[in-house]
């Protein structure tokens, strides 16, 4: 049995971080009813065409739930929305600030509902002078000082992926848990506030607290660490890229003595702790890249795993997607989708005993029927509905 079953949610949700949340709590069993526009859907629908025609972004977030197409502004279909909120467990929404109190979908609704679990993910909460700001992935990750400390000296850079969202949502997923946990105890629903200022700013902890009692910043040092050496990329003889990181001197001295072959590195001053090969960085980087670049890549490895060092190759995406430890633990999967089957990477909720539900990507408004003559609509009602365009 899987943890969430027979728990539904019903989300008014879009694009990322609404949806990756939800997309987990149906992992884990529950029924997840997605609410879309007629029409088009969710916006991420046509981020890209990448996966056979359909979006990349929409794929990865919305396979097990139930397509639901309500315009949430006309009458008959707010009914509706009301009536699946009704029986629901959970009800989470990331719309535009002020959208949902305006639907009369806030938290208030919990005072007809008391045992809901009700979830908003805002860019920067409902209150403070940042509550009618509208929010997107870069504009947080900027918000929140991220690029501040990613990117070369140069010049910032934005994460590869959309870590304010991620945040948000991994951090609704687990509160709506916590929720639904004490719920089972107490018999109280609960009202959550998710921001993904407040998601990405917990995840910004290091440069935050470096910052404030260190007096400067962390600096951008392109894909090494900012304060951490060695700890990032260096060329082999045969042009490869990899990656180290020696975290501590118990490593650096068998990092000096068995991969450089020169164990007196590890008592030069330049580089007897941590904070001394911070400040000279770049002469300890010129001591790894004269052995380095004289032997091939897999020699390197060879030495780095002798001696315990951790290490990495630089690989693409179609490179991660073949990745042999992933084939070796079976982490690949098959889910439907309006363009037919899909691979997908299962998630990491490795519970023994319980797999995944895994179910398809489904099509815009492709359970509306059901899901109407599930609350009691028959078919003349739901053409009725369809023609004055409430679904």
């Amino acid at each position: 049995m899987r943890p969430l079953e027979g728990f539904t949610v019903v989300a008014l949700e879009q694009v990322i971080a609404g949806p990756f949340a939800t997309r987990q709590l149906a992992e884990l069993g529950a029924r997840v009813i997605k609410i879309e526009r007629p029409g088009g859907g969710d916006p991420a629908r046509a981020y890209d065409t990448t996966v056979k025609g359909l979006s990349s972004h929409f794929v990865w977030v919305n396979r097990s739930k139930e397509s639901l197409t309500l315009d949430v502004k006309h009458p008959a279909a707010a009914r509706i929305l009301r009536e699946l909120v009704a029986k629901a467990d959970v009800f989470l929404q990331n719309l535009a600030p002020g959208a949902a109190d305006r639907l009369g979908l806030g938290p208030a609704i919990r005072e007809k509902h008391p045992r809901l679990v009700w979830c908003g993910i805002s860019g920067y909460g409902p209150t403070g002078p940042y509550a009618a700001k509208k929010a997107y992935d870069l504009l947080v990750q900027c918000e929140a000082g991220l690029l501040s400390v990613t990117g070369t000296r140069q010049e910032p850079a934005k994460a590869g992926i959309p870590a304010a969202d991620i945040a948000a949502g991994m951090y609704a997923f687990s509160s709506i848990l916590a929720a639904l946990l004490r719920r089972e105890r107490t018999g109280e629903g609960a009202t959550i506030d998710v921001t993904m200022l407040e998601a990405l700013g917990e995840w910004m902890g290091f440069p935050a607290y470096f910052s404030a009692y260190g007096g400067s910043a962390p600096p951008r040092s392109g894909a090494h660490h900012a304060t951490i050496v060695p700890y990032g990329p260096f060329r082999a003889g045969d042009g490869e890229t990899l990656f180290i990181s020696v975290q501590n001197e118990r490593e650096f001295a068998g990092f000096c003595a068995q991969v450089l072959e020169k164990p007196a590195l590890a008592e030069d001053p330049r580089f007897s702790s941590g904070p001394a090969r911070f400040a000279h960085r770049e002469a300890m980087h010129r001591e790894i890249d004269a052995v380095f670049s004289k032997m091939p890549s897999t020699e390197v490895i060879a030495r780095l795993d002798a001696a315990d060092i951790a290490n990495a190759r630089l690989n693409d995406m179609a490179q991660f997607w073949r990745h042999p430890q992933l084939e070796a633990r079976s982490r690949w999967s098959e889910v439907g989708s309006p363009a037919g089957s899909l691979n997908v990477l299962k998630p990491p909720l490795n519970i023994e005993g319980m797999e995944p539900d895994l179910r398809a990507v489904p099509a815009v408004g492709q359970h509306t029927d059901a899901l109407l003559a599930e609350l009691g609509y028959g078919a003349a009602d739901i053409d009725r509905l369809r023609r004055e365009k409430a679904v």
